[in-house]
């Protein structure tokens, strides 16, 4: 039995340092109104919207994108959005394939993506870096795209199991 396994993170270099920026300009705003002779802004005020910048930041990086194939389907799950596995079985797919991607122009960007203001009524994607992902067409007309980062893998697995689609 063949199994394909991936988790993938918000890791990249420029997302790292545009939130890094981002929270630089707020907590400077507030340590200063802070140290200001006559501020009005308490120690726990402050401490609170200092803990409230960090945290949000902290839950982009809590944000993962988990996919597994094996001989029951295709399994994905996008934390904090999903709290289990979302499966797509086999005899749910009518095609499944490798394919390039323009991540901003198809879909808005990386996430979970599409069926919103973005792209409504195509496909979706779910997505966290790269331009790869693995195509599904599903036998009710809905699209979805899982974005990857091992193609050679994702290839060799699906090809595994495509006897499954009937």
């Amino acid at each position: 039995m063949k199994v394909f396994k991936e988790e993938q993170r918000f890791t990249q270099t420029w997302l790292i340092v545009l939130l890094a920026v981002s929270i630089i300009v707020p907590i400077t705003v507030v340590v200063k109104k802070y140290l200001e002779e006559n501020s009005n802004l308490s120690t726990t005020k402050f401490v609170l919207t200092l803990t409230g910048i960090l945290v949000s930041v902290a839950i982009i990086f809590s944000f993962k994108l988990i996919t597994r194939i094996d001989e029951k389907g295709i399994h994905y799950q996008f934390f904090p959005f999903h709290f289990s596995l979302k499966t797509i079985s086999w005899n749910e797919i009518s095609k499944v394939g490798i394919r390039t991607y323009l991540p901003i122009s198809e879909f808005g960007g990386w996430g979970l993506r599409g069926g919103f203001f973005f792209n409504k009524g195509k496909e979706k994607a779910v997505n966290v870096s790269g331009d790869i992902g693995i195509q599904l067409v599903l036998k009710n007309g809905e699209k979805l795209l899982i974005g990857t980062q091992k193609k050679q893998e994702a290839t060799s697995v699906l090809n595994t199991y495509k006897k499954k689609i009937v």
